[in-house]
């Protein structure tokens, strides 16, 4: 059985190929059942999230991811999220190959971010903002640039050591990234804000944000937690990488919703509309879209099926 490790994932992964296989899987039949969420209680009294994701193509292989997120890990320096992924033939149920799931998760969650900014970032858009200094944040960097001409980026965190170290590694995607010493200040200039991180409380106030601005939030992954304000919410018109799990999984939506800050429609799309054209995406250059992205297995399953069939076909 072939194990893909970081390195080969990232490797067999290329962002503009990643988008084009996320656009194609979700405008197909690919067949992917709602994720198990289990809560892990620690006798520390953390607690940690335990995630089981299948999908399958009929007549081709079946994936599944079994992946924690544990966010005291930041704590001792280590990754939120591990875990493995597997691929097996669909029809005689053998194992193929696994793949290393933190680096799986994090190049389809910010190839599906990109994939939100194809359709709904403006198309002249060129500053972007990544808040957070986890695993994700330099992928972000690299995934929106190759969608929209981004010319400058801030990085904005806690820890401006842990930005820094971001911003430098990232000089090479072939943008101006510096970091960003106040966040409200970034977020008035950008045209596109990635939030990655694990905030219980809202990062990005709706006030700030100019005309045009695109919001793309993948972080706060629990009903409890939030990046967003409800101006913002209010503002936006929002979107989510899936209508049957974003709205009860996730603060920013399912609050607003709950509250009755937001109608029970206001979520007018997902990445299958989009991707299938029946929902035109960014209508007009003054209005503001929101993504929030809580993943799924079709993502990893896109992104594992390009890897594999790079492997399969020799372009390695």
């Amino acid at each position: 059985m072939k194990h893909f490790t970081a390195d080969d994932v990232q490797r067999l992964s290329p962002y503009h190929d990643i988008v084009d296989a996320l656009a194609e899987a979700y405008a197909s039949d690919l067949i992917a059942p709602q994720r198990h969420h289990h809560t892990i209680s620690n006798i520390d009294g953390t607690d940690a999230t335990l995630l089981l994701m299948p999908a399958w193509r009929a007549g081709g292989a079946i994936g599944i991811k079994i992946v924690t997120i544990c966010p005291d890990n930041a704590e001792q320096s280590m990754p939120s999220v591990d875990g493995i992924y597997f691929w097996q033939d669909a029809k005689t149920g053998k194992a193929l190959a696994s793949f290393d799931g933190a680096a799986l998760t994090a190049r389809r969650t910010a190839g599906a971010s990109a994939l939100a900014t194809r359709y709904l970032a403006r198309k002249d858009a060129h500053t972007h903002l990544v808040v957070g200094t986890g695993a994700l944040a330099s992928q972000m960097i690299r995934a929106h640039a190759t969608q929209r001409p981004v010319k400058k980026t801030f990085v904005w965190g806690r820890s401006k050591a842990k930005a820094e170290a971001i911003a430098n590694a990232a000089q090479e995607v072939g943008v101006v990234v510096a970091v960003a010493d106040d966040l409200e200040s970034a977020a008035r200039q950008a045209d596109i804000i990635s939030c990655a991180t694990l905030s219980a409380e809202p990062l990005i106030l709706g006030r700030w944000l100019k005309p045009g601005t695109h919001i793309d939030l993948v972080g706060a992954f629990k009903p409890e937690m939030r990046e967003s304000d409800d101006e913002l919410v209010k503002r936006a018109t929002i979107f989510c990488d899936s209508k049957e799990t974003a709205p009860n999984e996730c603060g920013d939506l399912a609050l607003p919703l709950q509250q009755g800050v937001i109608p029970p429609d206001a979520i007018v799309g997902d990445l299958r509309d989009l991707a299938a054209g029946t929902h035109p995406g960014r209508i007009s250059d003054d209005e503001i879209t929101l993504y929030k992205s809580v993943g799924g297995a079709i993502q990893d399953y896109a992104t594992a099926a390009l890897i594999w069939g790079k492997f399969t076909t020799g372009m390695k």
